[in-house]
Formats: structure tokens, C-alpha cells, sequence
């Protein structure tokens, strides 16, 4: 009896690594050939959409992911590769506002007002990407964060049909983000549940908003 259970156990864990790695598979795949790591190799895009995060660690150091993030999206304006940066990120309690330090850190490099647009209702990567699409009126840009991240934004994009590419922001050490990289294997096994089983919708929409291009 004893030994039925442990090989039922087994199984279970063997499926549950299985479907991990299925799904980590499904996404990484979805990078192929649209992610990008030189400026100079990037094609031209009307936007690019940052995705948020805070500036700050629980520690209160700085964060590198926002630092790198902030970089990146500033050498792809000043190179022309996109014309203005959709920011989106979580706003949803008082006190914590992603898109707004995100919005001061571009100013601080150089980046004009004019070439910035805020999201505050980025609460997940599903929620930026879809938002991108419904409440901008996006179907063609560019994904900026770091390389894992960009993979998920590119699956949530591509199930949705839209033409997104990925530009991937410098990394975090392994001693530094193995947190975050822990994470990122169980947020890529909710975004495959999220899209095919769950048919999740962002937590907020909203009237649509049109991004000043001109």
C-alpha cells in the first residue's frame, strides 16, 4: 500500500515537471527570431512598450531590473528605433506607482514628456500586453524588459495575434535575481493556464487612449 502511494507520487511529480518544462518550452519558443540584444540590429517601431517595475528593492537598494530596464528604453529612443515609450505598470495601491518612476528615471535621461505615455493598470504582463492592444490601439511594437520577461510579453503577444518584437534589457546576475528567476518558472506555467485554460482578461480596461505619435 505504502509502496502504491510513492509511486503515485512519482507520477504526479514527474507531470507536474513535465508540464513546467512544456510550458517554460512554449514560451521560450515563442522568442524565436524577435528577441534583439544590440541597438543597431533592432527594427524601426513606432513604440515600444516598457514594461514596469519598481526602482527600489524590499531592502531598499536599488533595483537593477529598473535601472537596466530605464537604460534600455532610453538608447532605443535617442537610436530612433522607437518614437515614444508606452509605459505600463502597477498603480494599483497607494503609494506604489510603477509607470510614474519609471516616467521620472526617462525625463532624468532625456527622454521628452511628449515621448511618453503611462499605463497605470499594467498590474501583470497580460494585463500591458492586452491593454497595448484595447486601450491604445497597438498592434505593431516593440517589447522592452529583460530577455525571460520579453519571452512571456512575446507568447502573450503572439497568442493575441499582435506583431511584437523584444529588445532585451541587461540582465541581473544569478546571485541577484535567482528570486525573480524562480518566479518567472511558475509565472510561465500561469501565463500557458492564463491564455489556454483560464482565458484570463486584464483586471481593468477602460475607454480606449490614443497615443500622440504626431
Amino acid at each position: 500500500m505504502k509502496k502504491s502511494r510513492f509511486a503515485v507520487a512519482g507520477v504526479v511529480v514527474l507531470a507536474l515537471a513535465a508540464g513546467t518544462a512544456g510550458c517554460g518550452w512554449l514560451v521560450e519558443n515563442a522568442g524565436n527570431g524577435k528577441l534583439y540584444t544590440r541597438v543597431d540590429q533592432v527594427p524601426e517601431r513606432e513604440v515600444g512598450l516598457l514594461l514596469g517595475t519598481t526602482n527600489l528593492r524590499r531592502n531598499g537598494q536599488r533595483n537593477p531590473f529598473f535601472d537596466y530596464r530605464i537604460d534600455a528604453a532610453v538608447a532605443l529612443y535617442r537610436a530612433g528605433k522607437v518614437r515614444h515609450l508606452l509605459v505600463s505598470g502597477d498603480n494599483g495601491t497607494r503609494g506604489y506607482d510603477e509607470p510614474t518612476l519609471m516616467r521620472t528615471a526617462l525625463l532624468a535621461q532625456g527622454v521628452p514628456a511628449s515621448a511618453i505615455t503611462l499605463d497605470y493598470a499594467g498590474f501583470r504582463t497580460l494585463d500591458s500586453v492586452v491593454r497595448a492592444r484595447e486601450v491604445f490601439g497597438l498592434s505593431r511594437f516593440t517589447v522592452i524588459s529583460q530577455r525571460f520577461h520579453d519571452e512571456r510579453a512575446l507568447f502573450i503577444a503572439h497568442y493575441y495575434g499582435l506583431d511584437a518584437i523584444a529588445f532585451c534589457a541587461r540582465d541581473v546576475g544569478l546571485r541577484r535575481g535567482v528570486k525573480t528567476k524562480v518566479r518567472e518558472t511558475f509565472a510561465r506555467v500561469k501565463a500557458v493556464l492564463d491564455l489556454y485554460v483560464l482565458h484570463t482578461q486584464p483586471k481593468f480596461l477602460g475607454p480606449r487612449q490614443q497615443i500622440p505619435l504626431a
